[in-house]
């Protein structure tokens, strides 16, 4: 299987945190926001199925269950479910989980019609069948996001605060599920940019805790860029940043048995 069809079987996964300007004034994720990562969902999902231009076509109901509130994550995964001859289905879900406890609760659910668009798309085009599911690696974070060209400098590519900015919110993710404990940057220890990432296209974020001491942890972050026209894929970073469990006042504190020792601090 080629990574392309890989990465088409597989669902695909945003990963955010609910800030203060994502809140409505009950203090939860404002339901449009919610609208719109979802919508992103999906069309990165149709993307990566058949690698032509999508459109929203229409949404079904959309079913908010639950809140998402300030300060958790939240998690998007899409599927593709049906394919017809020029336009698919495909079914999010948005979940969100208590970054202390780890409870998740699933908040939102609905389908979106996309539809295939472009050049590419003649008379004659028809989109390619489901894919086999593939399982995602026990364990393993990916983290996608889009693109857009308010993140892009004068060169047209990512810029490098953004880059930075998307792998920090990795690494608290991942030192959050780590540990559950509140955490903060401690050190951005590292980054290096190997190519540059343009608009349009899709970055993937893969975290992991690589050691872990009495209240630091050190994360890695790689950063994958993926073409959405061909499903090209390109290694085009990696961060290392070192996490630190905090109390109620800020200040640094024991990790607790849940986490996995290793490294030192």
């Amino acid at each position: 299987m080629s990574t392309a069809q890989r990465e088409a079987g597989r669902a695909t996964r945003l990963i955010d945190i609910v800030f203060p300007g994502d809140t409505n004034h009950h203090g939860t994720l404002f339901g449009g926001i919610g609208l719109a990562q979802m919508d992103k969902v999906a069309f990165i999902t149709a993307s990566r199925h058949a690698h032509v231009d999508f459109v929203t076509g229409s949404c079904e109901r959309i079913d908010f269950k639950a809140p998402a509130n300030l300060g958790e994550i939240i998690e998007l995964a899409g599927r593709v479910t049906q394919v017809g001859r020029r336009s698919l289905r495909t079914e999010v879900e948005l979940v969100a989980e208590a970054p202390l406890t780890g409870e998740r609760r699933l908040c939102a659910r609905g389908a979106f019609n996309m539809v295939a668009v472009g050049e590419r798309v003649g008379p004659a085009y028809r989109l390619p069948p489901l894919a086999d599911e593939a399982e995602d690696t026990a364990g393993t974070i990916r983290m996608v996001e889009m693109v857009f060209p308010g993140q892009t400098s004068h060169y047209g590519s990512l810029y490098g605060g953004d880059a930075l900015t998307a792998m920090a919110r990795a690494a608290f993710v991942a030192a959050t599920r780590h540990c559950r404990e509140h955490v903060v940057m401690k050190l951005a220890q590292r980054a290096d940019f190997r190519h540059q990432v343009v608009e349009g296209e899709v970055i993937e974020l893969i975290p992991a805790v690589v050691s872990t001491g009495r209240s630091a942890m050190t994360v890695t972050v790689a950063m994958w860029a993926e073409n959405l026209q061909t499903g090209e894929r390109r290694d085009c970073g990696a961060g290392e940043f070192v996490m630190v469990a905090v109390d109620e006042n800020g200040q640094s504190k024991p990790i607790g048995a849940r986490a996995v020792a290793g490294g030192t601090d």
